[in-house]
């Protein structure tokens, strides 16, 4: 029975994440991860101390659509010198003040970078790989785009 218990335990640890948010007083609060990594989240804007829970959800979008894009990009071989992701978010006006559309745009710089490939790679990241973008795309209309910047030998 007890190794029924553990395997199933496990099991539940697999398919489910918990975070936990700690609320810090005055109105801070510290988010941990599943890994345990801790992340001061702020709830007052006016002070800005903090990122707040909107603007860590535009993080999150950015990097996990990168890690996709750059990985699909070194596996195409692809020489990426600087790679960056700039997500905006336009909200309602009314509460909930949720996003209603999110624009991903990638710059890509480096030498002799396939177009297609940066276009195929940002296509598969949104409509495959990405967890969060699957996660947002209900709520959210996301849109993508792209700027590739050839990096001349010096």
């Amino acid at each position: 029975m007890l190794f029924f218990s553990r395997v199933f335990f496990d099991h539940m640890l697999e398919n489910n994440s918990i975070a936990t948010v700690h609320f810090a007083g005055n109105d801070f609060f510290v988010g941990v991860t599943p890994s345990g990594h801790a992340q001061a989240i702020e709830t007052n804007s006016a002070r800005d101390g903090a990122a707040t829970p909107m603007e860590l959800l535009l993080i999150a979008l950015g990097s996990c659509t990168g890690v996709d894009v750059i990985s699909i990009l070194k596996k195409k071989r692809q020489e990426v010198t600087d790679y960056r992701i700039e997500v905006t978010g336009q909200r309602r006006k009314e509460f909930p003040r949720g996003y209603t559309r999110l624009e991903v745009k990638h710059f890509v710089r480096g030498r002799g970078i396939s177009e297609q490939a940066v276009a195929r790679a940002i296509e598969l990241s949104d409509q495959k790989y990405c967890s969060v973008a699957a996660t947002l795309r209900g709520s959210a209309e996301i849109v993508t785009s792209y700027e590739i910047v050839e990096e001349r030998n010096e």
